[in-house]
């Protein structure tokens, strides 16, 4: 009966850590950066000339787009660089 428990008790914390890592608030917003960074930039690529003289010259869209990419690169190797640590276990503390 104990060895059910303390498997149980693994296989929760195991999931516990995966979970963790999943929800990692880097992972999802340096993915949301990246996914935009890619569609600001390709409207940046294929901005017409009129679009760029609306922004004073400026190929805003572009810079932008290279900018959330590069930002969301930062999330990503940060994450990479320093993973979720997993969760200390709890110890129980009966007298």
């Amino acid at each position: 009966m104990t060895d059910d428990i303390q498997r149980e008790v693994t296989d929760l914390e195991g999931r516990s850590t995966t979970a963790a890592r999943i929800f990692d608030l880097r992972r999802i917003i340096g993915g949301l950066f990246v996914v935009y960074g890619i569609i600001v930039t390709i409207t940046g690529i294929t901005d017409s000339q009129a679009e760029i003289d609306k922004a004073q010259g400026i190929n805003i869209n572009l810079w932008t787009g290279i900018g959330m990419l590069l930002l969301g690169a930062v999330f990503l190797v940060w994450l990479w660089l320093r993973p979720t640590p997993p969760p200390t276990p709890v110890e129980d503390t009966e007298e």
